[in-house]
């Protein structure tokens, strides 16, 4: 789904000078100078910003369209804290949550994104021309490493809950926003199942694994494990569960973990 930008006239703030006039017509005194009505103040840069996404029941996401960088402010100038890339660790498309669109004075667009690289959590401004078309999706994944438990959410609304496995104490799941960047189907390795979701969290424990560590969400051929603490902090799901939530988790979905 694509994403209009709204007109700066319809989102700048109206700025009211008031005039420094005389409060009377008199001549000033004689031997006075005559008064000079001081210059208003210069109105402060044209801004605007709109929010994107809320994480909860709406969501807008795109892929990058070339490698461009990501600035910790919405300026070249300022410090640089990620570059995009066009495929996630698998080879697909790789995703990033759109959080704020925001039109500087210059008449520049900028996005607020997601970076799904080390650090986890890791937010940046990159130009809108570095993104295609936006995507929108209604759903949330809620992770919770306590309860064991993970619950999908579309429009707001309980769909769908399964009990999960996380990762093991040394190896802890991460927690954080994240949101699923790919999916397939597994073949020739029932340790992940038959289904898999790639995400955006990245082990904290594991950094030397394929891939640099990513947190898969994934089926498993060991149920009896779940609900436990088994992983090297992938999330596991019974493979009868993990095929449902597949169906009902579109690419882009958000992904809190607690």
């Amino acid at each position: 789904m694509s994403f209009r930008t709204p007109s700066t006239a319809a989102l700048a703030a109206i700025i009211s000078i008031a005039a420094s006039a005389p409060a009377s017509a008199q001549e000033p005194p004689s031997g006075s100078p005559p008064s000079t009505p001081e210059s208003p103040p210069a109105p402060p840069p044209v801004t605007e910003s709109v929010r994107l996404s809320d994480e909860r029941t709406f969501t807008r996401w795109a892929n990058a369209v070339t490698r461009g960088r990501a600035y910790a402010k919405p300026s070249t100038s300022a410090r640089r804290v990620g570059r995009l890339r066009l495929l996630t660790e698998d080879g697909f498309p790789e995703v990033y949550l759109a959080l704020v669109l925001r039109r500087t004075a210059d008449g520049s667009t900028w996005i607020r994104v997601r970076l799904p690289q080390r650090s986890n959590g890791v937010t940046g401004w990159v130009r809108s021309g570095t993104l295609s078309h936006f995507r929108v999706v209604h759903t949330r994944l809620v992770v919770e490493r306590e309860a064991l438990r993970v619950s999908l959410y579309d429009h707001g609304s309980l769909r769908f809950r399964a009990r999960v496995g996380v990762g093991a104490p040394s190896t802890p799941t991460p927690a954080g926003s994240f949101w699923i960047r790919e999916k397939f189907h597994v073949r020739g390795n029932p340790l992940y199942g038959t289904r898999a979701m790639g995400t955006a969290a990245y082990s904290n424990a594991l950094t030397d694994w394929p891939g640099g560590g990513v947190v898969g969400l994934h089926g498993t051929s060991e149920p009896g494990l779940i609900p436990g603490r088994p992983s090297h902090g992938c999330i596991r799901v019974r493979n009868r569960d993990m095929e449902r939530l597949y169906a009902l988790t579109p690419t882009g979905t958000p992904l809190l973990i607690t």
